[in-house]
């Protein structure tokens, strides 16, 4: 039942096999910004190649540690064969779990979380391993993603029977074998998000996680498939050969994704080109504004501004990425931002006060130098550079002010520790302008004591989620669906709304006579 998959130092690294025919694949996921390229046979023959910054060697997934480059494991890469037989087996599987009642099939994920929280410490470890985070922050993710007592009520009332007037009946169906494909920067989280819903609603789920965190999705697979009937929850590793495949699958149902816009796009592309049609929820890529008017509390906002932009290294879909700041404050509040940004010390997530670790590949830490030598050579000023780091993929917290709409820093997705802040002449129309001066539309936040204003301008940005004197997606109820406007989601997540993506309705009449 087990196979040997890795050796680390002296310690063996196993995983249980998910289907007694498969070896014990663990898939290389989108990365959380960009879509693998088509699979190229001959580049399937080459001994070694890389892919979104991870080695693939021997058709394993070398498995590294951003902030020192230590090899963690080698993890073998699904083949062609072992993913048939895995959605074969997935399909068997779906039709009896769906006939478990509702209450038993949120009963038996509840224990599925017992289990992750049972090895919180190994999955913290893992997750500070594979891509870095601070274990601060490690910590805070895996305590959270099984802390859902209100979060599997709201689930269940969204999916039980609705009685429509005298005579109807909507029940909800599942659809049948779900994909999902998970980022690598929240690699717990962010795949119970979609698996949870998916499984609750009586679907099989087929798990792809990052090739950046292949050890920690198969971990949170192991957990859930422990106390899950056989093959409702697998498994699935490898490069952009195996997510191709995947999505373009006729026995997948639907694709869930988190990852960046141009992902979505490539995977709305392969689905318009597969013989079945197939539902999607892609929650995509962010450029989040934060603006502050002048009457602002402006303590909170710069705290908000530095905490924001950083938290996770600033990897991070909706992460502040441009801070609008009224010119009658601006000088006061970039010295508030220089002040909170010294306080973030940068280093290996192993040590408790780091507050900023490695990103989480070099190919991420290059986009990160780039965008910022180029607001530089473009006229930004650098008020504020941490330390330079000599080894690992570490850069600087960085604070830029004068950035402008000619910087990539502000017209493209950074995801990495910049705060970058932009005067504007204090007005609503400005703040509301330059808020919606972006192809993305994730989350954003208004800050000022004026909450008739606020609520005005939270109104006319285009996001699907505005916090009004706070960061939104750590202040919402577990009720609110988590989306994004313009090319930052298609479909959506969370909440009843969100919740009721996985399945679909089917309307019972009986005669009302």
């Amino acid at each position: 039942m087990f196979q040997t998959v890795a050796r680390t130092g002296r310690k063996l690294i196993s995983r249980r096999r998910l289907l007694p025919a498969l070896s014990a694949s663990i898939d290389n996921n989108f990365k959380a910004s960009a879509f693998p390229q088509q699979f190229s046979f001959l580049l399937h023959y080459h001994q070694k190649r890389m892919v979104q910054g991870v080695t693939i060697a021997n058709n394993c997934i070398v498995n590294t540690n951003p902030a020192n480059g230590e090899i963690i494991s080698r993890v073998p890469c699904t083949t062609k064969e072992e993913l048939e037989r895995t959605l074969s087996a997935s399909c068997g599987a779906q039709p009896q779990w769906a006939a478990t009642s509702l209450t038993d099939r949120i009963r038996l994920l509840r224990k599925g979380l017992e289990a992750i929280a049972a090895k919180k410490d190994a999955f913290v470890d893992m997750i500070v391993q594979e891509m870095g985070k601070p274990i601060t922050e490690a910590r805070v993710e895996v305590e959270g993603s099984v802390s859902r007592d209100e979060y599997f009520r709201v689930l269940q009332d969204a999916l039980e029977p609705k009685k429509r007037g005298k005579n109807c009946q909507v029940v909800r169906q599942p659809l049948g074998v779900v994909a999902i494909l998970s980022p690598w920067n929240f690699p717990v989280d962010e795949i119970l998000l979609l698996a949870l819903p998916a499984l609750a609603s009586g679907n099989a789920v087929l798990v792809k996680p990052s090739e950046v965190t292949p050890e920690t999705g198969a971990m949170v697979v192991e957990a859930l498939s422990s106390v899950l009937p056989p093959y409702v929850v697998q498994l699935a590793q490898g490069d952009g050969k195996i997510g191709s495949q995947i999505v373009a699958h006729p026995l997948v149902s639907m694709v869930a994704m988190t990852g960046s816009s141009s992902t979505g796009k490539k995977i709305l592309q392969t689905c318009a080109a597969s013989p079945t049609i197939k539902r999607l929820v892609l929650e995509l890529g962010g450029k989040d504004p934060m603006v502050v008017f002048d009457d602002a509390d402006l303590e909170q906002a710069a705290s908000d501004a530095v905490t924001y932009s950083l938290s996770n290294t600033g990897q991070v879909c909706c992460s502040i990425e441009r801070v609008y700041v009224a010119l009658s404050i601006y000088e006061d509040f970039c010295e508030r931002v220089v002040g909170h940004a010294e306080t973030f010390k940068v280093g290996d997530g192993r040590d408790p006060t780091v507050k900023v670790g490695p990103m989480v590949s070099s190919i991420q830490l290059e986009i990160v130098k780039e965008h910022v030598k180029d607001a530089v050579e473009k006229g930004a000023k650098l008020l504020y550079q941490s330390p330079q780091m000599t080894e690992g993929t570490f850069h600087p917290v960085t604070v830029l002010s004068e950035v402008t709409d000619q910087m990539k820093v502000y017209r493209e997705e950074t995801f990495g520790p910049i705060v970058s802040l932009i005067p504007f002449d204090g007005t609503e129309s400005s703040a509301t302008r330059l808020a919606n001066d972006s192809q993305y539309g994730l989350a954003s936040s208004v800050y000022t004591k004026d909450l008739v204003k606020a609520e005005r301008v939270a109104n006319s940005i285009h996001a699907g989620q505005v916090g009004i004197n706070c960061y939104s997606i750590e202040n919402m109820d577990v009720g609110c669906p988590w989306v994004g406007h313009k090319q930052s989601g298609y479909g959506y997540h969370s909440g009843p709304e969100g919740f009721q993506q996985f399945s679909v309705p089917k309307s019972i009449v009986f005669n009302p006579k």
